[in-house]
């Protein structure tokens, strides 16, 4: 029997029916697919209503069609996808689901490490580099049955906030694509916001999950320190490395953290913690929630539309939780360790292909090599003071509030070089604490630009908060309906 037929079969039966009403959509054309989140093509995929090889080339089309304008994608793993699917989906057949992102199409931000597949970060001193061996967080995608479609572009060894500093040309905003999709997880970001796959990794050492994020209209989820593994990822600086979800809404990103967080042994971050059902906190009640505003610092300078659209947001949360006050953060001092963390990473490469690096990302790897033994033990220790004292604050409130970025998107042109462009360097400023602190934050959309450009809005919990966090996320993102929202390009 064809998949063709039992799907035909099985749409004739009230199960599937129900379904399929709960999406709100039937699926006459290949193409409606890839606007399903991973939440309802999982269910769709799990009632043998639609097949895992159906979504992936659904996927696979888009991104032939719409790619080439966005540039998200470095690698297009077609055939391995194909592949996998086809082996998920017969484990249908044979009565294994594997759970919610069984036959899920997503993607890898091109600096987590794959098995065969190419994983450059998007620098020419790695774009011969094919690792042997997949990340943690990679295999426990694979062993939750998701397919993977490829690897995504990125600003060069994730040292940047704009993803327009890249050996394979940069990435465009989906909503403009005259545009920044942020950095560092640029082309993670754009592929989601475009529907180009359903979900992707980022990392993030000092926002590079959650300003894309901001940028290109999706949720982009930093768990605490340690949760997911950083093991077989390209580090940055493994002192506020992270890895997260992007993806279109709070549920899919609960889905896709319940998969890769948990305790790896080989990873020298992680943390052995008890891992909840983080698909829980979308149905948990907000109302006994404290939250704080931390105006100083993260509320100014702020571009005048993204500090409207963030002020309204807050009277909707206001709304649905039990207080709002204003609360001072603590402040990190002196140098960041990621100077030399990242410095010690690369100096063996820099030794032969100092030339093959971009010359803005030698310039900051080289500073890492200036920097005493002193000075980075010095930093070390005031990141692990910050990192105690804010859990201070949660003493006195439960979540805390901010505008993702004090800035929209700008424009490629200019974007390459930081140093001298106040714009793309000011990206970071709302986002960098939270490396610093090591607690989960997320950004969810909350508004646009006159322009059309989307808005961020920021939550963050505690130490393994990721509940609460996910909670009120979620219960913001179903009161509005930015994230309903599409781009023009896809």
């Amino acid at each position: 029997m064809t998949w063709a037929s039992t799907r035909r079969d099985f749409i004739t039966h009230s199960a599937a029916a129900g379904v399929l009403l709960a999406c709100g959509r039937t699926f006459a054309q290949p193409s409606d697919l890839a606007d399903l989140t991973i939440e309802d093509a999982a269910g769709l995929i799990r009632a043998r209503s639609i097949s895992p090889v159906e979504l992936t080339r659904a996927y696979l089309e888009r991104i032939d069609d719409i790619d080439r304008r966005l540039n998200a994608f470095i690698t297009v793993t077609r055939d391995l996808a194909l592949r996998q699917a086809r082996e998920m989906e017969a484990e249908l057949f044979n009565g294994r689901w594997r759970g919610p992102l069984h036959g899920i199409p997503v993607a890898l931000k091109d600096n987590i490490d794959t098995a065969g597949v190419l994983t450059t970060a998007a620098s020419a001193a790695y774009a011969d580099r094919v690792p042997t061996e997949d990340a943690e967080v990679a295999r426990r995608l694979k062993n939750a049955g998701a397919v993977l479609l490829g690897k995504l572009n990125m600003h060069e060894l994730a040292y940047g906030g704009t993803s327009a500093v890249t050996h394979y040309d940069p990435v465009h905003n989906p909503w403009d694509l005259d545009r920044i999709p942020g950095g560092s997880s640029g082309g993670s970001a754009a592929a989601v916001s475009a529907r180009l796959c359903a979900g992707a990794l980022g990392t993030d050492t000092a926002g590079s999950v959650r300003i894309p994020a901001a940028f290109c209209g999706i949720v982009g989820f930093k768990p605490t320190y340690g949760l997911s593994s950083i093991r077989g990822i390209i580090p940055l600086g493994v002192s506020l490395d992270h890895v997260g979800p992007m993806c279109r809404t709070v549920g899919d990103a609960a889905l896709m953290l319940q998969v890769i967080a948990g305790y790896d042994s080989r990873d020298i971050p992680s943390i052995r913690v008890p891992i909840p059902d983080y698909s829980s906190a979308l149905y948990q009640r907000t109302s006994h929630l404290r939250l704080g505003v931390p105006r100083e610092l993260f509320y100014e300078d702020v571009d005048g539309q993204v500090l409207d659209s963030v002020e309204r947001a807050l009277v909707v949360l206001g709304s649905m939780t039990m207080s709002t006050r204003d609360v001072e953060l603590p402040m990190f001092s002196g140098i960041s360790p990621t100077q030399v963390e990242a410095y010690v990473f690369h100096a063996e490469y820099l030794e032969e292909r100092r030339d093959l690096y971009e010359p803005g990302i030698l310039r900051r790897l080289l500073t890492g090599a200036e920097t005493s033994a002193p000075d980075y033990v010095r930093a070390r220790h005031s990141l692990a003071l910050a990192r105690r004292a804010i859990g201070e604050v949660f003493e006195k409130v439960d979540l805390l509030v901010t505008p993702t970025t004090p800035i929209l998107p700008g424009p490629i042109p200019g974007a390459h070089d930081e140093s001298v462009n106040a714009g793309p360097g000011l990206a970071p400023r709302n986002t960098r604490p939270f490396n610093h602190y090591g607690i989960p934050t997320i950004s969810v959309p909350c508004g646009f630009s006159r322009e059309g450009l989307p808005i961020g809005l920021q939550i963050s919990g505690p130490r393994l908060g990721e509940l609460d966090v996910l909670a009120l996320a979620h219960a913001y993102e179903q009161a509005t309906d930015w994230h309903t929202q599409r781009p023009s390009v896809a």
